[in-house]
């Protein structure tokens, strides 16, 4: 993260500053498919079984972008490399970073519509319009304040909270984003052994 304020740092979840901003490229030799109105997606993660369930009228290019990442299996072996106890828990940098490369691409925002309350599904952006790619977070508390500085819900865990609640917090945020896009897992196995991750992720 850098060139960002301590406000950003403080509240706004952030992707890596070196993402691709041409809007109508699409990720090579990825899914780029309409999701269904709703569907569920299975994660097992390291502590245990979770279930999340996104409603496309949500934030439709959102729950698209998820859907296909899900569908590709980019997932699978990705590190919670961010977590802020009583706040937010963040993913979605691929373990391979030329996966990973393939995903770094913007889509536009989508309208807030629901509320950022605990246990729903967000994807992080920086201060720019229309900065989301593949890293999201998952709300650990009621964070209505994101509402306004438009974060926009896709999807909630309807089952496994408790196993959400346990992922470790002992790094905080100190993986270097820059170099989980540079190295992937090689960098978090070595730097950051202990991190929890998502074994695989389905959709249901």
């Amino acid at each position: 993260m850098r060139n960002l304020s301590i406000f950003a740092l403080a509240v706004a979840m952030v992707s890596c500053s070196s993402t691709q901003t041409i809007q109508a490229q699409k990720p090579a030799g990825s899914g780029t498919e309409t999701a269904p109105a709703t569907f569920k997606a299975a994660f097992e993660l390291t502590k245990g079984p979770v279930v999340v369930e996104v409603n496309r009228v949500d934030a439709p290019v959102g729950a698209d972008r998820f859907y296909n990442l899900v569908k590709t299996g980019f997932f699978d072996g990705a590190r919670f490399f961010r977590v802020v106890p009583g706040f937010v828990v963040q993913f979605g940098m691929a373990g391979d970073p030329a996966i990973y490369k393939k995903w770094n691409v913007t889509i536009k925002d989508d309208a807030v519509k629901r509320t950022n309350a605990r246990g729903t599904l967000v994807f992080a952006a920086t201060s720019q319009p229309n900065s989301r790619t593949s890293q999201m977070f998952i709300n650990l508390n009621d964070n209505a304040r994101l509402d306004g500085m438009g974060f926009a819900p896709f999807g909630r865990v309807i089952s496994g909270m408790e196993f959400v609640d346990q992922i470790n917090p002992e790094y905080r945020e100190n993986p270097d984003q820059e170099q989980i896009e540079k190295q992937g897992n090689a960098y978090l196995e070595k730097e950051f052994p202990r991190l929890d991750y998502i074994k695989t992720a389905k959709i249901m």
